[in-house]
């Protein structure tokens, strides 16, 4: 039972050390070993992400107050350097949680995708750093559900039904939602996926079931002929919510929208340290027993459950 912040605490360096036990070959590194081992500072970041702390000076800052949790704090540049060498590491361990959550191998799935601003839109003219995120893929495009216009990328999520995300991308805003969509469906086998009329496409579908066995349903637009029928699309209105539910959690508990950074690199730490968060939060619930597992707030803020 998780009954204050240092319980929190506790639990998620527990987890992520025996999990760094299991891929710390893959990433050694020359020299003597820091005084901040790799688990703890993987265990302040995915802490710090949960808890809303996504800007590095606060995060530190709220470190040095909780200096009984973690006496050895690495200076700011550090810190970064290291959690910018540790992002695969992050991104495995997300893998590895998966392994062992039960709610992942729910074959059902949704696919949606949520806009990823680098710039504000109304700075994009004159920012100095518009080049370097054009170099990377950033570009303009819509968000129809929000009828605004972005400069930056789409994060395309697989989540199943139960609310696991189990794969993401991260591609230019611009680019359809159909062929990233495929792209990252096609990695996957054996899944029935729920998405919306974005990703309306019978060739693609056909050859995502012909090849990797994945069935790829989507709502029809009003003047198609052939429309679902109304239990169909009570199902998909159920499934939305819990799709709203957890975009909801990565845009205001984790802040996955806000970007702080100044890299493309950094923007993809900060995502794979936001999405391993989510997913380690709701492993947490399931070890506890906890019926609504998607109660990811809750852990960090226990007081207020």
């Amino acid at each position: 039972m998780i009954t204050d912040f240092e319980d929190f605490c506790t639990w998620v360096y527990v987890i992520v050390d025996d999990i760094w036990q299991q891929i710390a070959p893959l990433f050694k590194r020359p020299g003597p070993s820091p005084k901040c081992s790799d688990s703890e500072l993987i265990a302040m970041v995915l802490i710090g992400e949960t808890v809303g702390w996504d800007v590095e000076t606060e995060m530190l800052n709220r470190w040095k107050e909780h200096k009984e949790m973690f006496p050895n704090i690495p200076s700011q540049s550090r810190f970064n350097r290291r959690r910018r060498n540790l992002t695969i590491a992050l991104n495995l361990m997300r893998r590895v949680i998966l392994g062992m959550l039960d709610l992942a191998q729910d074959r059902q799935c949704v696919i949606d995708s949520l806009p990823i601003p680098v710039v504000q839109f109304y700075l994009v003219p004159g920012s100095t750093s518009k080049s370097n995120w054009k170099t990377h893929g950033a570009a303009f495009g819509k968000v129809p559900s929000r009828s605004e216009t972005i400069f930056g990328y789409k994060l395309h999520l697989l989540t199943t039904l139960g609310g696991v995300v189990l794969d993401f991308e991260l591609a230019p805003a611009n680019a359809p939602d159909l062929q990233v969509g495929f792209e990252m469906l096609s990695e996957h086998t054996y899944l029935d996926v729920l998405g919306d009329k974005a990703y309306i496409s019978t060739e693609k579908a056909a050859e995502l079931w012909r090849y990797n066995r994945v069935r790829l349903l989507t709502t029809p637009r009003r003047n198609q002929k052939e429309q679902i029928p109304n239990s169909l699309k009570k199902l998909y209105n159920k499934v939305r919510q819990i799709i709203e539910t957890v975009n909801g959690q990565l845009s205001e508990q984790f802040n996955i929208e806000k970007n702080h950074a100044h890299t493309f690199w950094g923007l993809c730490t900060r995502l794979c340290a936001k999405l391993t968060a989510h997913t380690l939060c709701v492993y947490i619930n399931r070890l506890l027993g906890k019926r609504n597992f998607l109660q990811t707030k809750a852990l960090a803020f226990p007081k207020l459950a």
